[in-house]
């Protein structure tokens, strides 16, 4: 993580972050095991929530440190990866994200893209190659819609989902709001 995810200068402490290994289905249908990096304030929380979506069987295509695409959060929605612990300041501001907080979780990025509007239209999607799943398809179990089994566990565990965002719509972005 030294020089990657967890810059020089990082405002966050090491001991404020938490490894974690979680089992998921793949997209392929078997089991396997990601690895996440997350706040200790919320590890058990995650911890559980990845529990209830391996016991439902909720695919997930990856889940790799952001270490692995050099901390690029383009590169690492662009091959789908889930990922949390990113250290990074919201664009155009001094504010700390969630992400380098430890305290938000991106799902399956690639299928579920963060939409930007301006004047009611889109004008950029996160990640670009993510363009052709903007439309939330209910019958694609890879995309996350309100109200479905992974939308529904992370809520009930005290998250907000982007995808309820007025500004722009994240959908695949969860952060921790307790």
């Amino acid at each position: 993580m030294k020089g990657r995810s967890f810059p020089e200068g990082c405002e966050i402490s090491k001991e404020d972050l938490i490894y974690l290994k979680v089992k998921h289905y793949g997209f392929d249908g078997e089991v396997h095991v990601g690895e996440l990096v997350v706040s200790r304030k919320m590890s058990n929380v995650v911890s559980d929530i990845f529990t209830d979506l391996f016991n439902i069987k909720y695919p997930i295509e990856k889940i790799r440190l952001i270490d692995e695409y050099d901390a690029d959060d383009e590169a690492s929605m662009k091959d789908n990866n889930t990922s949390a612990f990113c250290y990074r300041k919201i664009a155009g501001s001094e504010k700390l994200s969630m992400h380098a907080q430890g305290l938000a979780i991106d799902i399956n990025p690639l299928y579920n893209p963060c939409v930007s509007y301006k004047d009611g239209k889109v004008s950029k999607v996160e990640p670009k190659e993510g363009e052709q799943y903007i439309e939330r398809d209910p019958s694609d179990p890879r995309r996350i819609k309100r109200d479905d089994p992974c939308y529904r566990i992370f809520i009930d565990y005290g998250f907000t989902w982007g995808g309820d965002w007025k500004t722009k719509k994240d959908y695949q972005h969860f952060e921790y709001s307790k």
